[in-house]
């Protein structure tokens, strides 16, 4: 059993590709859909002990840019199962003090998901616990380019200039502006891919990888991520002591 030792630095910003629903639902014969309930179930059991943990951001990965492609049928499914969450949790949400926020192409999301997304987001702003973040037909690529469009249009209206580009301003016309770089990204499944997500972001992020299915992770799955987290010696390109 993983145990997070309280003595050492736990994650700020944990971010994860939740990864696997199909396969779960697969392996015990039942349709894709029902892999994606349960793997609602293991966003509140993350939740949970993210809050107990101390973490102050979870960002999920929840629907890509490129998910749109997938099956009609199936991506109804997800937009459906979003609303009911959406409308069921908020409440709950808000007695747990936590703050929520979307970041991606969210106009391209049917109107009454945005409209439960935008309520709930402003039901929720006055939290100041742990700040859930979910990534909805997002796409990394998708993000900087549009950094990139928004900076060209202040350059050309004359309000910038080429030299005034920085790392941090670039980073303040991203979707996650105001949010702290990813200390931890975990995958699941026991995938090896980072999926188009916040790579921008990810550039000094610890990875850790589970062989387990998204619908299966748990609290001693988070805390086993975080224990290896804690035996990392993060040094953001610098050397060590013991070089």
């Amino acid at each position: 059993m993983a145990t997070i030792d309280p003595e050492k630095p736990i994650p700020q910003h944990v971010a994860v590709i939740m990864d696997g629903n199909g396969r779960w639902a697969k392996a015990r014969g039942l349709p894709r859909r029902d892999g994606h309930r349960a793997g609602a179930e293991s966003v509140e059991a993350c939740l949970e002990s993210c809050g107990e943990a101390g973490i102050k951001f979870l960002t999920l990965y929840a629907f890509s840019s490129e998910n749109w492609k997938r099956p009609e049928s199936e991506v109804s499914a997800l937009m459906n199962l979003l609303a009911h969450f959406i409308k069921e949790k908020t409440s709950k949400l808000m007695k747990n003090n936590i703050r929520l926020k979307v970041i991606g192409q969210m106009h391209r999301l049917p109107d009454k998901t945005q409209k439960l997304l935008r309520k709930s987001i402003d039901k929720l702003d006055g939290n100041d616990g742990l700040t859930l973040i979910v990534a909805l037909s997002y796409g990394s690529r998708e993000e900087i380019v549009d950094a990139a469009r928004s900076l060209m249009d202040k350059a050309v209206a004359g309000e910038m200039k080429s030299e005034d580009l920085t790392n941090e301003i670039f980073s303040d016309h991203l979707y996650t502006a105001g949010i702290p770089d990813p200390d931890l990204l975990v995958r699941t499944s026991g995938e090896f891919r980072i999926s188009n997500f916040l790579l921008w972001q990810i550039s000094y992020s610890e990875i850790h990888i589970t062989d387990v299915l998204w619908p299966d992770f748990r609290s001693e799955h988070l805390n086993a991520a975080i224990e290896d987290y804690q035996k990392r010696q993060r040094r953001f390109g610098g050397l060590s002591e013991e070089v």
